[in-house]
């Protein structure tokens, strides 16, 4: 742990600080349950779930039960006898460092406690532009940046929810056709969490407008070095090469007839051009924002957590 006077909004802990603050929360997966819940080339084993995510869980739950407290001191206070608000949780960081992972794994563990069984999951591609809107705006190679998503959309998905409408409907987005799914839509419930995971979701809003971050009770940023994710990300693409890319479906199924050289240039190109870009000049910078960094090493494991104290 960080000394009391450095300058730093956050408690540095050591993985082996950090499993010790799980204390008696019990393991609620199996590893069957897990093989589902992992990314592609994501090496997440129990042992990950049990020292880093069962800790984590149950921040998570002591920090809702304390806001449905806060909530309903501000309710008695007004007198209006309104319900609990939806607590929303925001999940950030790189394509490929593993954050859908953290998203499914946290959706069904926190589902698992008795104080909030009702938890939903939305991902920001779902707010992704349609490819024709894109192509349009002659933005199609810079998805996944910020001007990429409908953010008005979005912000008002999430504010919806929060304030507890019955239903609030989102688009879908297919990775396999790449594109939103005409008609398709999710439904959220008035669920007693909300998971909302995506690249850009700590991002500030403009001049005078509301961030989707400004809805969030809690945020996770998962952290890696560039050049791990990078990695990852290669090692990623050429696992989906050999899978989801041959489907006849899929949008990159042309990729699967390259060569092994050709593939991995074309990769290394969109990786260095597009996502790397991304990183470094949009999603990264807002690191700072979250309230818990759990950083990754090497080999894809949580080496240390940083949990934000002021």
């Amino acid at each position: 742990m960080t000394n009391g006077w450095e300058a730093t909004p956050y408690v540095e802990l050591s993985r082996e600080q950090w499993s010790g603050l799980r204390r008696n929360t019990p393991l609620t997966l199996t590893e069957d349950e897990l093989k589902g819940l992992r990314g592609v080339d994501d090496p997440i084993d129990l042992a990950e779930v049990t020292d880093i995510y069962l800790p984590l869980t149950r921040l998570l739950n002591l920090h809702f039960t304390g806001g449905r407290q806060r909530g309903a001191a501000v309710s008695t206070f007004l007198g209006t006898g309104a319900g609990p608000a939806p607590y929303v949780l925001g999940i950030a960081g790189s394509v490929a460092v593993g954050k859908s992972t953290t998203a499914r794994l946290l959706h069904t563990l926190l589902a698992r406690w008795p104080e909030h069984p009702r938890v939903d999951l939305i991902t920001t591609d779902s707010f992704l532009y349609p490819n024709a809107v894109l192509t349009a705006r002659d933005i199609m190679h810079r998805k996944g940046f910020p001007e990429s998503y409908d953010r008005r959309a979005l912000v008002r998905f999430v504010a919806d929810v929060k304030a507890g409408r019955p239903e609030v409907t989102a688009p879908v987005y297919s990775h396999l056709e790449y594109d939103i799914v005409p008609g398709a839509t999710q439904t959220v419930r008035r669920p007693d969490i909300l998971i909302v995971e995506g690249l850009n979701v700590l991002q500030p809003a403009p001049p005078a407008a509301l961030a989707v971050n400004d809805y969030f009770d809690f945020s996770i940023y998962v952290d890696a070095k560039v050049e791990h994710v990078r990695n990852w990300y290669l090692d990623r693409f050429h696992k989906l090469r050999r899978t989801a890319f041959e489907d006849p479906r899929s949008y990159f199924r042309h990729l699967a007839e390259l060569s092994d050289h050709e593939a991995t240039e074309f990769a290394r190109n969109v990786w260095r051009d597009i996502n790397e870009r991304n990183l470094v000049e949009n999603i990264a910078p807002t690191r700072g924002r979250a309230d818990l960094v759990l950083h990754k090493g090497a080999d894809h494991s949580v080496r240390r957590v940083g949990l934000r104290r002021i």
